[in-house]
């Protein structure tokens, strides 16, 4: 076979074997997901002889009975809260300090920044005692901002680094014009970098806020009211000492990863923008 024919075969089957990888991929995601919603649908019977097939008898009362709860409510409500709050702060944060070592220039930058960095190598867990400890001295046991408040801590690191990737990336000239014009940086933060930064301000947040929805170990070991408790620790209701239903298990799951499902695909356009902005230069 000629070289002009292999690099023909080549460009052929270049775009094949990239939508094959995607379709597994895509598939390693969504069979899980689907698997999920359809094991809400089942009785718990079914689920034990046939957990990943099609439902025989669809059973519409596991997800009915869920959400004629008031509890149910009340734990989307206490995730949606912490969420919320730690995307705000978190964002509020991090968008300060990315500027500042984006477009300023001070004695020890480098060095903070390579000390924030280290951040992303220390996992939560390992500092959960010390934490608790902390949290306990400052009055903060039982209230929202026990688990608001880490979170933000423990993810500044990377949502810095992002934000400041990007920030960096903006054209030097715009600050000089503004300058010119008598902006200051506090105005060109405001009304120049916020604006132009929106796709990575959306990424940062929806990886913050997916974060915080699904953390576990921190609600748990920082709330102990039932009425605080957000989703992930909701599930225990529908674990016993000797039994599992596992039937509503898999709707609460499923009813619950549906908020981040949805914001997700909303910021869809915005997280591909804010994740590839640094990949080229130019």
């Amino acid at each position: 076979m000629s070289d002009a024919k292999r690099y023909d075969v080549a460009v052929t089957m270049a775009p094949v074997l990239r939508y094959a990888i995607l379709f597994c991929v895509a598939g390693l995601v969504l069979v899980p997901l689907l698997a999920t919603a359809l094991g809400g649908l089942k009785s718990l019977g079914e689920l034990r002889v046939n957990p990943f097939g099609w439902p025989r008898a669809i059973e519409w009362d596991n997800y009915r009975s869920i959400l004629s709860q008031s509890r149910y409510w009340l734990l989307l409500w206490n995730s949606a809260a912490i969420a919320v709050l730690s995307v705000v702060l978190t964002l509020i944060a991090s968008a300060m300090a990315a500027f500042v070592f984006a477009h300023v220039r001070f004695f020890g930058s480098r060095f903070l920044l390579s000390y924030l960095s280290v951040g992303l190598m220390f996992p939560a867990a390992a500092a959960i005692l010390p934490l608790f400890i902390r949290i306990r001295d400052l009055g903060l046991l039982d209230t929202y901002w026990g688990v608001v408040l880490p979170q933000v801590a423990f993810g500044l690191a990377m949502s810095v680094l992002l934000l400041r990737n990007f920030f960096a990336r903006i054209p030097l000239e715009l600050l000089d014009a503004a300058r010119i014009d008598g902006c200051g940086y506090i105005g060109f933060f405001r009304y120049v970098t916020l604006p132009l930064s929106r796709p990575i301000i959306a990424t940062v947040g929806v990886i913050v806020f997916v974060h915080s929805w699904n953390n576990y170990l921190l609600p748990l070991v920082v709330l102990n009211r039932d009425s605080l408790y957000p989703w992930p620790l909701g599930i225990m209701a529908y674990q016993g000492e000797y039994s599992t239903d596992w039937q509503l298990v898999l709707a609460f799951v499923t009813l619950t990863i549906l908020p981040a499902v949805v914001m997700f695909i909303a910021a869809q356009k915005y997280l591909v923008a804010g994740l590839t902005s640094g990949a080229v230069k130019g």
